[in-house]
Formats: C-alpha cells, sequence, structure tokens
C-alpha cells in the first residue's frame, strides 16, 4: 500500500501514521493552531478527521488496493476531555471486517494515556475507479 500524504488533510493537520498493520494503525497529530477551534482546545473535527484516517488506513491494510478502495461511510466521536497542547495519539482497531464493510475503534489519547475522545467508523470497501 502506497499512499502520498502530500497535499492532503493529513499534511495539513500533522497526522503522522506511526504504526500501520492489518490488525492496529496508530497516528499521531499536533495539537497546535492548525488542529484548535476559536476557544483554544483541540478542534472535535480534528479528532474527527484523525479517526476517520487511521480506520481509512487500517481498511486498506486488509483489502487488494489494486481492485479496491475503502472509503468513509459512517463516523461518530465522543468527546471525553479537552486538550490545549501538545500530541494526540489514535490507535484503530478492527470490530468487523467484511468484503464490503469494515468497522473500526478508535480511541484517541494523550501524553498521559487519558482518553480525549472515542470513535467508531464504518468503511466502505468499493471498487476502485481510475
Amino acid at each position: 500500500m502506497d499512499l502520498s500524504t502530500k497535499g492532503t488533510l493529513l499534511e495539513a493537520l500533522g497526522i503522522d501514521i506511526v504504526e500501520l498493520t492489518a490488525d492496529r494503525v496508530v497516528a499521531t497529530m499536533p495539537v497546535g493552531p492548525a488542529t484548535r477551534q476559536p476557544y483554544g482546545i483541540l478542534h472535535g473535527g480534528a479528532s474527527v478527521a484523525l479517526a476517520e484516517t487511521v480506520a481509512s488506513f487500517g481498511a486498506a491494510a486488509n483489502v487488494d488496493s489494486q481492485k479496491y478502495a475503502p472509503v468513509g461511510l459512517e463516523i461518530n466521536a465522543n468527546h471525553i476531555r479537552s486538550k490545549r497542547d501538545g500530541v494526540v495519539t489514535a490507535v484503530a482497531t478492527p470490530l468487523h471486517r467484511g468484503r464490503t464493510t469494515m468497522v473500526w475503534q478508535i480511541e484517541i489519547k494523550d501524553e498521559a494515556e487519558r482518553l480525549i475522545c472515542v470513535s467508531r467508523c464504518t468503511m466502505a470497501v468499493v471498487p476502485r475507479v481510475e
């Protein structure tokens, strides 16, 4: 799987994939000007973007990328704790890996392992269109 992040939302938000297997994806994201909302805390949308990113990479690691592309179908998130600076880490694990859909559980934590956000993302597996 060769996915470039140059010029993407991942680059804009500073998301870095640090572990990628078919069973687990780990990514980090800085909490700073690009990811904060006007009150100075981590924007919920940035957390959701991070969650969908790790779910997408995980789903991609489970399909033949020459034939199929995983795309987000549904995502939900519960924002548990706020964060003003530093780094958050997302860990995604599969709950269901089907032929046409996959469901991923994502936990986003801070440097002290405190839960910031929990999310579940359903990915559709669709034929690749060139």
